[in-house]
């Protein structure tokens, strides 16, 4: 077998089992955080985790499958190994940007939320008026006026 088709088939491998296994973990731990970007709405979480991890397959594995090919011909394992690198490496870092973009994007939906949640004014205490101005209580002495005036 040529040295090319084994390291088509080993990135190959080693790209799908990448692929899969964040996918998986960025499922499993992201459920909490869309839970609290979705104000606790357990199902809208799961459904959106889903649509989120068929996209991630989607453009992963599109990616991969469209990097696949190698211009020049592996002729020993020294070249394997770099070609091999040079392919596994770039599958990362575009794994990670994902990443990065998906987290960024719900958090500042989070944050938008959190901010709107803030924006509601709070309730003033109950039987609180303003010293001088009166009340259930009537009027009162104003607190600020000098004893000589009394006013």
């Amino acid at each position: 077998m040529d040295l090319t088709v084994v390291a088509y088939v080993v990135y190959l491998l080693i790209s799908v089992g990448l692929t899969v296994w964040v996918a998986r973990t960025l499922s499993r731990n992201g459920r909490v955080f869309l839970a609290d970007v979705l104000h606790g709405n357990e199902k809208l979480a799961d459904a959106v985790n889903h649509l989120l991890v068929v996209g991630f397959y989607l453009v992963n594995l599109g990616f991969v499958a469209l990097y696949l090919s190698q211009d020049e011909a592996v002729l020993d394992a020294r070249g394997l190994f770099e070609a091999l690198s040079v392919k596994l490496g770039v599958v990362l870092l575009v794994l990670g940007v994902m990443h990065l973009a998906n987290v960024y994007v719900l958090n500042r939906i989070r944050r938008r939320g959190v901010m709107e949640r803030g924006q509601v004014p709070p309730v003033p205490p109950q039987g609180w008026t303003v010293p001088g101005k009166g009340g259930p209580q009537g009027p009162g002495p104003n607190p600020w006026a000098t004893p000589a005036t009394g006013a």
